[in-house]
């Protein structure tokens, strides 16, 4: 069976007082990449080299807390787009364009502030991108006009994805061996539960007091993720000998980047969909539009559950997760397109896709660092910049699909041919992992 060789942090059996600190050394360990990532240990910290399961579950809490933030910001504007285009006088099209700037920021921001924080302390590092996350956020508040509000819009993606890296890397150290996907999905579960309690809440307040005062409410929740993750998360100092190069060095892999590709298009479906839920709900289900923070809510609902299943099949079968979850959204994309003007059919399908989709975060995460075990801050980021890809691409063509005339159902078509395409991505993911003599679900 072929191995593979990489280098993980162990700790330092004796230190004098003057060495207690929290650098790391590195030994080889050999066998699939997957075993190699899951037996990375906890990392050393600051003042507490051993952590309770008390300090560990409040630590995870407190990073998850910026991912409920960033869940509120990242799809409050998609049932608030009504108010957002009758407030800038703009088309149905560029409201869309308001979804795509801020991941389109996400997408250059993720890399290029993760390789910054590839050799910084994580903590104070995380602590920096949820500062700028919130001046961003005051920003777009204030914004006067549409070009000023999409520049607002990037800036606040810019921090998305190497908050959720240096986050997930942290959740899943102090889990250890054995729970890692299931300390991601926690800190992922963020986003899926501000769907349920946080995007229905902030689309009732922007329905009632004006769409943008979801800004404020999100740079709110990151200011208080701010002091959580100050006051439980330890600190925790990248390995030694990270640096730029050597994270650039370790994404050179051409199964990291199958692996980005695969979640582009595995998450595609969902936004082609849901980047215009407030349309598909009023003008193709009749649904009327005081009812629209109860729609999210239910999407919502099923990423959360999804997350969690997600997360637990995960630490199970990496690719046979990802493998199911793009099968069902494919299935589910199609029966959105059949069905979703039955105005009682259209949320459950809504819950059922969003359950199918968000199961696919923690698999594509624990995916992407086993793919790149030398380069884990730059790997896990680029889940996060492939899932608002999708999120751009998706806004994008189920506009242009909507523009030419195709009407509602056409983002469904659109969303199931993507589904289909992550697929084949997976069947070719897991031919690569039969070829390094690994298993290829694993």
């Amino acid at each position: 069976m072929a191995t593979h060789t990489a280098e993980i942090p162990v700790r330092k059996e004796q230190r004098s007082p003057a060495e207690h600190d929290h650098h790391t050394h590195y030994a080889p360990v050999s066998g699939p990449l997957a075993t190699v990532t899951a037996a990375i240990p906890v990392v050393p910290t600051h003042g507490r080299p051993n952590m309770t399961r008390s300090q560990v579950a409040l630590a995870i809490l407190a990073l998850s807390i910026g991912g409920f933030a960033i869940g509120v910001t990242e799809f409050a504007i998609m049932g608030l787009q009504l108010e957002a285009i009758a407030d800038l006088g703009v088309t149905e099209a560029q409201g869309g364009t308001l979804v795509a700037m801020y991941a389109f920021g996400v997408v250059v921001g993720a890399p290029i502030l993760s390789l910054l924080g590839a050799k910084r302390e994580r903590r104070s590092y995380g602590l920096f991108l949820l500062a700028l996350f919130i001046a961003a956020h005051i920003f777009s508040f204030f914004a006067p006009t549409y070009e000023t509000m999409l520049i607002g819009r990037f800036l606040s993606g810019m921090p998305h994805g190497a908050y959720f890296a240096c986050a997930a890397l942290m959740a899943a150290h102090m889990a250890g061996p054995g729970k890692r996907a299931r300390a991601i999905a926690v800190v992922l579960s963020g986003i899926a539960i501000a769907n349920v309690a946080g995007v229905p809440v902030v689309t009732w307040v922007g329905q009632e007091f004006g769409w943008r005062w979801m800004y404020m409410i999100a740079a709110a929740l990151a200011l208080v993720t701010w002091f959580a993750v100050a006051t439980f998360a330890p600190r925790m100092e990248a390995p030694e000998g990270a640096s730029v190069r050597s994270e650039i060095r370790g994404a050179l892999t051409w199964r990291l980047w199958v692996g980005v590709i695969l979640a582009v298009f595995g998450f595609c479906g969902m936004f082609a969909v849901y980047s215009y839920i407030s349309h598909i709900t009023v003008r193709l289900a009749g649904i009327d539009a005081q009812y629209l923070p109860y729609v999210v809510a239910i999407f919502g609902l099923g990423m959360v559950i999804g997350n969690f299943i997600g997360g637990y099949f995960t630490d199970k079968s990496v690719l046979g997760t990802v493998l199911g979850a793009a099968l069902a959204v494919a299935v589910l994309m199609l029966a959105f397109s059949a069905f979703a003007h039955i105005w009682w059919l259209m949320p459950i399908l809504l819950f059922l896709s969003g359950l199918a989709a968000s199961s696919l975060g923690p698999a594509m995460q624990t995916h992407l660092i086993d793919m790149a075990p030398n380069a884990p801050q730059l790997a896990a980021s680029f889940q996060h910049a492939a899932f608002n890809g999708s999120n751009a691409i998706g806004a994008l063509l189920g506009g242009w699909v909507i523009a030419a005339g195709w009407g509602l159902r056409a983002p469904s078509m659109v969303g199931a041919a993507a589904a289909v395409l992550g697929v084949l991505i997976t069947l070719y993911a897991m031919y690569l992992n039969r070829r390094h003599g690994e298993p290829a679900t694993s």
